[in-house]
């Protein structure tokens, strides 16, 4: 005996199938986590973003989930290197993939930064990153932060001296702008690191051996009063640092951590400033 055929039947199952392999495809979209901010042109981690002309990289958070937003670590390379060297860096990219924040490092023209003097067309480009990132991205404008190191710190005093944006704060390691400079803005907090021994950029000893003046031009432009020593601390055992903060000025904080080492990113030192801007308990790396 032959069955006969429920048509209408086999036209219920035509819609719902489908159906139902859809909602299995999300399922296991779901299951893989956030899909990528930069899906239409995955350029993550050493493969670059273009941008005009010019390019950078970005490196998220771990377990980020896709929608919450993101505080930013905006980093400017040292010289005759690259944002692919900043992003998978312990000292930076370690730092900030732990802490919830997105890293961003623009590429400086021939491996170098335009910071000697105001008008750089560098402090533009970055303007131009920070736009392009926020397209991509859910920013916490209100954490933003600028780092760099050697040329690339002088670079982000740079971009903090002219930049008309709101920076929260800028974390700089041996590497500044002259301190006589008139800087039209400044970050709401300034946290500098420099060590003694430096030969590549020298450690800028003020008048009369004064060795708070590293941070002189913020100290003035914050409007800040008499500093005070915190004393020391470490990240690791073999590098202590001696801190300086200036609480009582107008405009914002201003941090200064001195240790007895080289030209180097200190261990755990922009870890550390990341914990205390988010108020985390402080970790290594």
């Amino acid at each position: 005996m032959c069955a006969r055929l429920n048509v209408s039947a086999l036209n219920g199952l035509c819609v719902i199938v489908p159906l139902v392999l859809i909602a299995l495809a999300l399922c296991v979209i779901n299951q893989a986590g956030p899909v990528s901010a930069f899906a239409e042109n995955p350029c993550h981690g050493t493969v670059k973003c273009l941008l005009g002309d010019r390019s950078y990289h970005v490196r998220e958070p771990h377990d980020w989930d896709g929608k919450t937003p993101l505080p930013v670590l905006i980093h400017f390379h040292g010289w005759a290197r690259q944002g692919d060297l900043v992003v998978v860096h312990r000292r930076i990219a370690s730092a900030t993939a732990r802490r919830g924040v997105l890293l961003v490092a623009p590429n400086g023209l021939r491996g170098t930064w335009d910071f000697w003097q105001a008008n750089s067309s560098d402090v533009s480009f970055a303007a131009k990153v920070l736009q392009d990132i926020a397209r991509h991205y859910p920013i916490d404008q209100a954490r933003i932060y600028v780092s760099g190191y050697s040329y690339g710190g002088a670079m982000a005093w740079r971009f903090a001296c002219d930049y008309d944006g709101k920076i929260a704060a800028l974390l700089a390691v041996s590497g500044s702008i002259n301190q006589n400079e008139n800087c039209l803005y400044a970050p709401n907090e300034v946290r500098h690191v420099h060590g003694l021994k430096d030969t590549v950029i020298s450690f800028p000893v003020g008048p009369k051996g004064d060795k708070t003046y590293p941070v002189a031009l913020w100290r003035d432009r914050l409007s800040c009063g008499s500093g005070r020593s915190l004393g020391s601390w470490q990240a690791r055992a073999w590098l202590t640092f001696e801190r300086r903060v200036w609480e009582s000025c107008r405009d914002g904080l201003v941090v200064l951590d001195i240790h007895s080492g080289g030209h180097f990113i200190p261990h755990g030192w922009i870890a550390r400033q990341l914990d205390e801007l988010l108020k985390l308990p402080f970790s290594y790396p």
